[in-house]
């Protein structure tokens, strides 16, 4: 197993990835990339705990959502399965869980202080922190023709991974105004949602 991790996970994070593995009696299943999740747990019928985890994403990325699959696991273990799925009994575990990894020797230094501000509460998915989602993007590997919301002028259009059209409007607060163009709805993005800019 450690050989299959160490193309998946910062090196010096392995070791401890695979003692949480075995310990918790994981089965984790490395998988194609799935467009809304990262990663997923489920206790099967059988008892046995299956974690999915996308192949596509960056050593960083992966662990934290490993771990963030983990903490389900831990939680409702721990708590009983009537806790919110990311309630305070989860953000309690996965900051626990995850402390031990934020560290010069696990993430790059541009990024500790981001993962040290995300996991004073962290959220059901660190991709609504768009600050820490644009940093952690800079360590992908896989490039693509998609840009952030945030980049692209007021007023262009883009589509979603689902085909759906977007025309983007102002900036509220922290997420953009963006109407639907097949029915005028509008919707809110975050900054970092990643999307195709039609020409």
């Amino acid at each position: 197993m450690d050989e299959i991790l160490k193309k998946y996970l910062p090196e010096y994070s392995v070791a401890s990835c695979v003692s949480l593995i075995q310990n918790n009696r994981v089965h984790l299943k490395i998988v194609n990339e799935r467009v809304t999740r990262h990663g997923d747990y489920r206790k099967m019928p059988d008892g046995r705990h299956k974690i999915t985890v996308n192949a596509s994403l960056n050593k960083y990325r992966f662990l934290m959502t490993l771990i963030h699959e983990i903490a389900h696991l831990v939680a409702f273990e721990k708590y009983g399965r009537r806790i919110k799925p990311h309630g305070v009994e989860w953000k309690r575990t996965f900051q626990e869980l995850m402390l031990p990894f934020i560290r010069p020797e696990v993430f790059p230094s541009s990024v500790l202080p981001l993962m040290a501000r995300h996991f004073r509460n962290p959220k059901a998915s660190s991709s609504t922190d768009a600050q820490l989602a644009i940093a952690l993007k800079k360590f992908d590997t896989q490039h693509s023709d998609k840009s952030y919301v945030y980049e692209l002028p007021l007023g262009s259009v883009f589509r979603l991974y689902n085909g759906k059209l977007f025309k983007k409007g102002n900036r509220r607060v922290k997420r953009y105004e963006c109407t639907e163009v097949a029915t005028g709805r509008l919707f809110l993005f975050q900054p970092n949602a990643e999307v195709e800019p039609i020409d």
